[in-house]
Formats: C-alpha cells, sequence, structure tokens
C-alpha cells in the first residue's frame, strides 16, 4: 500500500504520523514537506472532499492569523487560495492512502486507512 503524508517536520503530531507509517510492513510512504512543496488547490480540495471534510475544516488557526483574516468563516474557494498562498494555514498531517483520505489529529486516526 502506498500512503502520501503531507508532512511538517517540526510538528509533533506529523513526526508520530509519520513514524506509525513507518512502521508498518507493506507500506510505502511518500513525504510532502508541505510548507516546502504546497499542494495545489484542486489537490487540496480533493484531499477534503476524500476525508469528507471543507477546507474550512482543514484550516489551520493555531498559530496563524486565520482568524484575524476571516478564514474561518470565508468561502471554500478563498480558503483554498489562502492556504495554497501561505501553506502554514494547512492543519497537518494529511494522510492519503487508496483507503481514504484523513486529516491525522490525534495521529492515530491514521489507523484508519491503512
Amino acid at each position: 500500500m502506498k500512503a502520501t503524508i503531507w508532512h511538517n517536520p517540526a510538528c509533533g503530531t506529523s513526526r508520530k504520523t509519520l513514524a506509525i507509517l513507518q512502521a508498518r510492513d507493506g507500506v510505502e510512504v511518500e513525504v510532502i514537506e508541505y510548507l516546502k512543496q504546497p499542494p495545489s488547490a484542486q489537490k487540496l480540495a480533493q484531499l477534503y472532499a476524500d476525508a469528507g471534510m471543507t477546507p474550512a475544516e482543514g484550516l489551520r488557526t493555531r498559530g496563524t492569523d486565520a482568524i484575524a483574516r476571516g478564514l474561518a468563516d470565508a468561502d471554500a474557494e478563498t480558503v483554498l487560495a489562502a492556504m495554497v498562498a501561505d501553506p502554514v494555514l494547512i492543519e497537518r498531517p494529511l494522510v492519503e492512502t487508496d483507503r481514504g483520505v484523513r486529516l491525522c489529529r490525534p495521529q492515530e486516526r491514521v489507523e484508519e486507512i491503512l
């Protein structure tokens, strides 16, 4: 099975999720450091749709100016554009496998798609 993680190495939850993936036999892990290689708005929209969530639900508010910018109440297109322009606004980690997508907060949520 292939698993892609949109990862921030400075985030403890992201590191723990990556460790779970790497410890699992038979899982080929692709790591994308999204702060260096942000996903497109189209890819983010697909990830959130596949996770059953809205872009606003995937918005990182802690430690960002997302609330001050009015992004928590903005439409999906505006949120996605802000995330692409400033990827620190993407809550992490997002993990995609052939079984689905999860925002892995807490990290144990990754088990749902393995």
